[in-house]
């Protein structure tokens, strides 16, 4: 089956390289262009771009696909469908039209939970005990297609954002080999969404990542486990900004929101509205990440010394 592939992180990454070791024919690989990243703020491409180049597979990098130019290039490809996993452009109407066997989508939730652009995140954020993969037909609402099938896994109790990104991409990737070839015979119909149970995953934004000690310590262990790796939840405590990375709910002492309750090798202890956090794992403005016994070992905090938002 011949396809176009449109996706920029490793997600999509993920994705892509399943399709080519499944060896699906990508006629075009479409990311977003390089962007300024690291410390020297050079610019990067993406992971899907990076997984092209190493394929030899045709690269485009529009800033937008409202042009005719770039219709024109999808046209000449003659993919019989458009593959599209976090590529983070909007596909207008002309774009949704090219293809034979339409635009699919692989998203990370379990659609209509969680429709938009931080999925992952806000599944962890609520408390969902699951998530999964919906394999969905694209069309001009925002994650609001028919969907072909989904595949569901739990959320596991110490899950990062990380890490269940990295189990949630390798399922999306088995999810959409195994759907390809049944759309494009057409023995795979999707289904409407139902109008219940809808909910929108905004995008993250960094302020979010600002630990209010006032809260339940399940909450901020979830706070903690959604933002890692980013943007990392974060607190100050004396002058020191600092990034909790990896931390759990408690039931250690009592104290005010944000006071230290104890320290050790193996975490710290901070009270929170109810119940405390232990964090095992925390980082300095412009230092490593480390465990909290490394931690304790170069900036030594004291019970009732404060974290404050």
């Amino acid at each position: 089956m011949r396809i176009v592939f449109a996706g920029t992180p490793a997600f999509a990454a993920v994705v892509l390289q399943a399709l080519v070791d499944a060896r699906f024919e990508v006629a075009l690989v479409l990311t977003q262009p390089d962007r300024a990243a690291g410390r020297g703020l050079r610019e990067s491409p993406s992971a899907v771009k990076q997984l092209a180049l190493l394929h030899s597979l045709s690269v485009a990098q529009p800033p937008t696909l409202r042009n005719e130019a770039i219709l024109a290039q999808l046209r000449s490809a003659g993919g019989q469908a458009l593959v599209v996993a976090a590529y983070g452009l909007i596909l207008p109407p002309p774009v949704l039209n090219v293809f034979p066997a339409g635009c699919i989508n692989v998203h990370a939730s379990l659609l209509p939970r969680w429709r938009g652009a931080a999925p992952i995140q806000r599944a962890i954020l609520a408390g969902d005990r699951e998530t999964g993969i919906s394999i969905m037909r694209m069309e001009q609402g925002l994650d609001t297609g028919p969907v072909y099938f989904t595949r569901t896994i739990e959320i596991l109790p110490d899950d990062s954002a990380g890490s269940l990104h990295d189990r949630l991409a390798a399922l999306g990737a088995r999810c959409i080999v195994e759907a390809l070839p049944q759309i494009g015979d057409g023995t795979l119909a999707p289904v409407p969404q139902p109008s219940d149970g809808i909910t929108y995953a905004r995008k993250i934004t960094k302020a979010e990542a600002a630990i209010d000690w006032k809260r339940d310590s399940l909450e901020v262990d979830r706070q903690v486990r959604a933002f890692n790796p980013f943007p990392g939840a974060f607190s100050q405590l004396g002058n020191e900004p600092v990034k909790i990375w990896r931390g759990f709910a408690s039931a250690a002492g009592q104290g005010a929101p944000g006071e230290i309750l104890d320290r050790g090798p193996d975490g710290i202890d901070v009270a929170c509205g109810r119940g405390a956090l232990r964090i095992t794992e925390l980082q300095k403005a412009g230092g490593k990440r480390l465990s909290a016994a490394a931690f304790l070992r170069g900036f030594s905090p004291m019970p009732g010394e404060h974290f404050c938002s």
